[in-house]
């Protein structure tokens, strides 16, 4: 085969590609606030929640942010999420991980702080994505009831995306979300005795 027909059979295949690709595109019609899932043994959930967040910021939406677990961590991603002003309103509500605490009563009003916050944050109508960092991890140990959590995300405004993250998503909640990532882990720097590091863990 020549170059030239090498090359008209790429663009043949290509436009045909194409058709089957723009009448795909064409058949979705729905807009909608979307419910996300990032859960998963691997890195990355919360992370994909910011990028998603950058996403979001550069179309001019106004972002809230909830922090279930990590406690008063200083993170890069709060740090320069700071030159934005209020475009985003941000909430470190929890007091580190549950192992951190050792203190189950403490942790359950520290989710419920936060719940609490997230719900003031559905309710505003500025607010276009709400990122409820962690919130999985509340929910694994029972820290807030899923059915409540469940119940209050699915009765949202149509208008507002909402971003999960954390690892071990209860099924309720993955049977209620319009977008769930699962990150799965393959290789991972800490086994072989690498530290968390800034601006890559936080």
């Amino acid at each position: 085969m020549t170059e030239s027909a090498e090359d008209a059979r790429h663009k043949a295949k290509m436009e045909n590609r194409k058709a089957v690709q723009d009448a795909e595109v064409a058949s979705k019609t729905v807009e909608k606030g979307l419910l996300i899932v990032h859960t998963g043994k691997g890195k990355g959930k919360s992370t994909a929640a910011w990028g998603l967040m950058l996403r979001a910021l550069g179309r001019g939406f106004r972002i809230g942010v909830v922090q279930f677990g990590k406690g008063a961590w200083e993170t890069g991603e709060r740090k320069a999420i700071e030159r934005f002003g209020d475009q985003v309103s941000w909430h470190t509500l929890g007091e580190g991980f549950t192992w951190e605490t050792q203190d189950r009563a403490r942790d359950v009003a520290a989710a419920e702080r936060a719940w609490g916050k997230a719900k003031e944050l559905m309710a505003d109508p500025t607010i276009r994505l709400l990122i409820l960092d962690e919130l999985n991890i509340a929910l694994r140990y029972d820290h807030l009831p899923i059915g409540d959590v469940v119940a209050t995300l699915a009765g949202r405004r149509p208008d507002l995306h909402v971003v999960v993250t954390g690892r071990n998503a209860k099924p309720e909640l993955i049977e209620a979300a319009d977008l769930v990532t699962e990150m799965n882990l393959v290789k991972h720097h800490f086994a072989a005795g690498v530290k968390a590091q800034e601006g890559i863990e936080y």
